[in-house]
């Protein structure tokens, strides 16, 4: 992990993409405790340090990831994420070319918790959420395309499923129907941008995660 943006209140770190951001049946140590450690050790402060989690990434996602470092500031981020009020935009790399440069995905979404997996569907289901983001191809290399993704709604693992309900399932996915996994167990999808009003200052935070390590993304590297 790398700190990005970091003042009284919050805390914003770019995620590898073999990092979980809470502890899972694996036992490996999360984000969260890592992020926590940093800070402990960054301020000297003795006893537990708090630290709110309040939105999480799939294991092999990297990017973005927003901390609160006080109890007010975790509260009023969890409303904001409820409605909606924080941006996040991702770069997703896929291998088909989408049907149109542009467009919007609605789709409804069921969760299978046996298979960790989420399925969609074009008409609601019983139990379905309702699934919406917006994507567009903004480059392409000799063999895969780049789309940005700007999600709607928050649902578990959203812009895999319905990219690869579009045709379009993300690199390395295996899950969602991509033929061969990525040498390091990641997938090419990147949470590259979030935006919001500062939960305490009122100020907007923008920030921009640089892209992973890897010849793929360096591709891609000079799109804006």
């Amino acid at each position: 992990m790398t700190v990005v943006y970091e003042d009284n209140h919050l805390i914003i770190v770019n995620k590898t993409a073999s990092e979980i951001v809470q502890g899972d049946k694996t036992g490996d140590t999360p984000l969260s405790e890592s992020v926590k450690l940093y800070l402990k050790e960054k301020y000297a402060k003795p006893g537990n340090v708090f630290l709110g989690v309040t939105h999480r990434l799939d294991r092999p996602v990297s990017g973005l990831v927003v901390f609160a470092k006080t109890g007010k500031a975790l509260s009023r981020l969890n409303e904001m994420f409820r409605l909606s009020q924080v941006k996040k935009t991702y770069w997703a790399v896929v291998k088909n070319r989408p049907p149109q440069e542009e467009g919007i995905l609605i789709h409804y979404l069921v969760r299978n918790e046996k298979q960790n997996k989420s399925y969609a569907y074009d008409q609601e289901k019983p139990g379905s959420k309702k699934a919406e983001l917006h994507y567009r191809l903004i480059a392409h290399s000799d063999n895969y395309y780049l789309l940005e993704v700007d999600l709607k709604t928050g649902r578990h693992h959203q812009i895999r499923c319905q990219l690869a309900k579009m045709g379009c399932p993300i690199k390395g996915d295996l899950k969602y129907g991509s033929p061969r996994s990525n040498p390091d167990g990641s997938i090419c999808l990147h949470a590259r941008r979030v935006r919001f009003i500062h939960p305490v200052s009122k100020e907007e935070i923008d920030i921009t995660a640089p892209l992973p390590a890897g010849n793929l993304w360096d591709a891609f590297k000079e799109v804006k």
